[in-house]
């Protein structure tokens, strides 16, 4: 069995410039992390694994530095990364990113199973995964919060709903995109850091894809264009109270008042 996990390198911090032309963030050293969605799906494609010995393939797109994250998925137990990375695919809405990552699967599937986090905190759509199936052609479940069964030839789910629970048999191949809190993310192995510091990773430009035209991926390709985007204000007031015990508690109870917390 196959399996690929979609990963995604995003900004460690809430204090992020935004590109006025493009619309898109400026990621040029800002920190980075690992999409937090994303450590559920990795966790349960190991889990998979460790039930019939599958292979466990990360594919992310981004520029260079996201290495980081699929080396960090190695010390967690991945067994092929794939990157790509072209400046073509810069700038590329929520259609063209998941058009992009299918390619990206099918130059290096097939894949018996797709798994992806249910969104990423940069971009909050929670559609990649979805759009990504019908490129691919396979059937799709959104909102998996456990893996109840799996064989050679399916997966059964239980799907969260808004309110009701569902279960699901999906036949592969398939995608999922799993919640947070299907299963408990495991902490990186240093022992496997060291074991895999010198595993190849495949990376992938445009050139590689079946589909090479340029106007098919990135900010070019893009239907949807950012006609306006800014970081949120922050409005941070702080009130230190002095004197005794007594006068911080009377003028702390005062100050609730005014602010109608206290009745």
């Amino acid at each position: 069995m196959k399996i690929l996990v979609c990963i995604k390198q995003v900004p460690g911090t809430t204090q992020v410039e935004i590109d006025e032309k493009t619309g898109t963030l400026k990621r040029d050293g800002v920190p980075a992390k690992m999409n937090p969605f994303d450590l559920y799906a990795i966790e349960t494609a190991l889990r998979m694994k460790a039930g019939n010995g599958a292979e466990v393939t990360v594919l992310t797109m981004g520029p260079p530095q996201c290495e980081s994250v699929v080396r960090e998925a190695f010390m967690m137990g991945a067994d092929k990364g794939v990157i790509m990375s072209d400046r073509a695919f810069g700038g590329a809405d929520v259609l063209m990113t998941s058009f992009t990552l299918a390619q990206g699967a099918k130059k290096t599937g097939p894949y018996d199973l797709v798994i992806c986090g249910r969104q990423t905190t940069d971009g909050d759509t929670a559609q990649v995964g979805a759009e990504m199936a019908e490129w691919l052609g396979v059937p799709h479940v959104a909102n998996v919060k456990s893996i109840d069964a799996f064989d050679e030839r399916s997966v059964s789910v239980t799907v969260d709903q808004p309110d009701c629970e569902i279960a699901e048999r999906v036949p592969y191949p398939c995608l999922v995109t799993v919640e947070k809190g299907i299963f408990e993310p495991r902490l990186p192995s240093y022992r496997l850091k060291c074991a895999t510091a010198g595993r190849e990773i495949v990376w992938l430009a445009l050139g590689d894809l079946a589909d090479a035209d340029p106007k098919h991926y990135g900010l070019n390709g893009s239907p949807t264009q950012v006609r306006r985007i800014f970081p949120p204000e922050s409005h941070v007031e702080r009130v230190t109270l002095e004197g005794t015990d007594a006068e911080k508690a009377a003028a702390l109870a005062d100050l609730l008042e005014k602010r109608k917390f206290l009745q």
